[in-house]
């Protein structure tokens, strides 16, 4: 899934704020900040989660899973190329 971290550093590539965020995702802007205040994966309805995660995708996202190929072999973000 999506950690918190992954979160943030995708709203910091993107440049947008929380408000943004769940404009595009069609949250509101609590669940968005629930959701980056988690301490590590981010747990909620499926719902949502899809929501957003299709919102960042929709915006030029890429999320790394654990394990995944990235040059440091952990989890994070980078803009489709």
């Amino acid at each position: 899934m999506i950690t918190a971290a992954q979160l943030r550093a995708a709203r910091a590539l993107l440049g947008i704020d929380q408000r943004r965020l769940a404009e595009l995702s069609s949250l509101s802007v609590p669940t968005i900040q629930r959701m980056e205040a988690s301490g590590d994966v981010i747990r909620g309805n499926v719902d949502s989660l899809m929501k957003l995660v299709g919102a960042l995708e929709a915006a030029g996202i890429e999320l790394i899973g654990e394990g995944a190929t990235s040059t440091g072999g952990g989890r994070g973000v980078r803009l489709k190329g």
